[in-house]
Parts: C-alpha cells; structure tokens; sequence
C-alpha cells in the first residue's frame, strides 16, 4: 500500500496501498453497521463496495472510486478480477470468522501494467485490533513501511516480518490507531500454493505481534497507483495440518500433438490431497487451446477443479482450457489444478496433451 493511497472500506480491506491509509468509505458502511451483505451467486460480476456470501463462502470487494475495477465470483472458492486505471481497490473471497490454524492451498496468477498489485492472505483480528497480510506474489513495488522484526521460513519460501502503526485510520471498529502485520515472500510465487497462517501466526507472536479474536480472512487481491491488470484465484481446500511436510511426486506425463501435460502433487493430508498438472507448448506457433487426458487410480475422485473444464471426476478424465487461459504462446506454459479425494499414490496414468 502507499503512504498516500487512500483507505478503503474496512468491510473489506486496507489496502496495502492504503495499507497505510484508511478506507473512508468502507469504514463508515462497518462503523455504521450497514455493510453490504446480500447474498451473491456463481459468476456474478460485483463493482461497487460490498460483502456477502457466494457459495457458502465469505467475499469482499472494495474500490475508491478511481479507475474501474471489478470482481467475478466464479463460485464460493474462486474468482477472478480485473482493473483499470485505478487509484485503489481490494477484494477476495475467504471467511468470516477466519482462523489462526487454517492452511490455504490456492492456484493464481496476477498481471499487471503500472502501478502495483499483489496477492496476499488477508484479515483482521480485534483485541487488540490488527490488520494483517501474508503477501505472497505482487508487480510493482509493495510498500515496506514499518519496522523490519526478522524473517520466517515457511511453505517453501522466505518471507519478512514488518510491523506498522496506522494513527487514526480507518478499520473495522471506525477510525483508530492500529498495528498491521505484514509477511512479504522476499521472491513472489507466481502460480499458488499453499499458506500456512499459524506458521506466520507463531512468526508474529515471537516479536510481541500477537493476533487476538479472527475477524473475516480472504485470499485478495489488491491494485493501486493508476495501473491496470488481471488476476484469477481459486482456494483449491483447506485441508487440516499434516504432521509430515507436503508430499511431491515426481512429474509424471505425456506428450501429445504440440503440447505436454505432467503431473505433481502440491499438498496431501488423510483422505485427499491438491495435485498440479503443468501444461506446455511444445512448438513455436501459439497454440490456441489445448485438452489434458488422464485416467484417476481406482479410489481417487476429484472434487473440485480450478483454471480448466474438466469432463468426468473419476476414472478417464478430460480437462481443457479455461477461456482466460485457450491461448498458449510457443514454449510457454500454463496449469490447472485440483483437489482430489482419496490417496495421492500412485500417480494418474495416461496423461496426454492434444491441441486443435
């Protein structure tokens, strides 16, 4: 956030870039207890400041008024957005309450042109009041304002402790003064991963930075300074902590006509695990759209899937494309992901790549 951006509504945000400024607008709809909060359905396109519910999960979006930007609920775990010429805005979908156990496993990508974006976990907690991120990609330059209390290790990435004070700004109980906490990943993840908040959550609480009861959490996506850009996310399950670090088989695939699929899993735990099928343009001319087949072991289903239209859940399994992604440049690469029931072993077989 900058120093200078404004705040936004506090039903959803505070905005990095105005991370260190208030959210006006928002906080006035929390502090007067009129935050938006009708409920909303699959892919509907939201523009205007507002929280609700999609899907059984909670989103919140929340602009300035600048420029345009816009969010698209594409189901309760996933969305994508996009912006333009924008001063300040921020939204995800997520939970309200959060919590300080969940594991986040998510695939996304974020573009932008001017300004800066990023994607981060995103929350507050009261007594004591804090607004909180676990940044983990961006483009631009995120705001590092605050005091640098140390790094913490985690989900296989290095990320920097930083501790600020907002005097009289905006938050969720009004305008204040409150601390943030902040973990910058020192190397962005451009594709997802997993999140581990009570790692963070212990990295906070060694330096006296402690959280207290969860306020709504939301995997967000957040763009200010004038630029204009793109991102889509989707929350791939919120398994519970595994006492074993995650598992990653080798990849495994095929080649098929101009293109190759191979597969690895990202995260398990007892009775389903998150698996990541990368999938690359083999030639030099762009390929416009591509379809991934695979056969699931007996046992393993796959229960929701992200960044492609799959047919079937079991057994022989097609996949394609997502519209934003049917386009492949030469060499280039793209991914979907999905979270499966069942064991993670042995891996898919007949994993094949076709193009039109």
């Amino acid at each position: 956030m900058s120093d200078d951006a404004p705040a936004q509504p506090r039903v959803s945000r505070r905005g990095w870039t105005r991370l260190l400024i208030g959210g006006a607008s928002a906080v006035a709809l929390v502090a007067a207890g009129v935050a938006l909060t009708s409920p909303a359905h699959a892919a509907t396109q939201i523009c205007s400041p507002q929280t609700g519910t999609n899907g059984g999960n909670f989103f919140s979006f929340w602009n300035n008024g600048q420029g345009s930007s816009c969010i698209t609920l594409n189901s309760g775990t996933s969305y994508t957005s996009s912006w333009s010429n924008i001063g300040d805005w921020v939204g995800g979908v997520g939970w309200n309450p959060g919590s300080t156990s969940r594991s986040i496993s998510y695939s996304a990508s974020l573009q932008g042109n001017g300004g800066t974006a990023l994607m981060a976990l995103y929350g507050w907690s009261t007594s004591p009041l804090v607004e909180y991120y676990v940044i983990d990609n961006w483009v631009g330059s995120p705001n590092r304002a605050g005091t640098l209390m140390g790094q913490v290790t985690s989900d296989g990435g290095t990320y920097d402790i930083i501790e600020h004070q907002q005097v009289n700004q905006p938050s969720i109980q009004g305008t204040t003064t409150f601390n943030q906490y902040l973990a910058i990943r020192t190397s962005p993840r451009t594709s997802g991963g997993t999140i581990t908040f009570s790692n963070f959550v212990s990295a906070w609480a060694s330096h006296g930075m402690n959280l207290g009861s969860m306020n709504y959490q939301i995997l967000a996506t957040e763009a200010w300074g004038n630029g204009s850009g793109s991102s889509s996310v989707n929350i791939g399950g919120n398994p519970p902590p595994t006492t074993a670090p995650p598992t990653t088989s080798g990849p495994t695939g095929g080649t098929g006509s101009g293109c190759s699929a191979s597969y690895s899993v990202s995260n398990s735990w007892q009775g389903g695990f998150n698996a990541a099928v990368t999938v690359k343009n083999n030639g030099s001319a762009t390929l416009n759209g591509w379809t991934v087949h695979l056969t699931l072991p007996s046992g393993t289903s796959i229960v929701s899937l992200w960044n492609g239209t799959n047919t079937g859940t079991s057994g022989a399994v097609t996949v394609k494309n997502a519209s934003f992604n049917g386009s492949l440049g030469g060499g280039a690469s793209t991914s979907f992901g999905y979270t499966g029931s069942g064991n993670s072993s042995p891996a898919p077989s007949n994993i094949s790549c076709t193009s039109p």
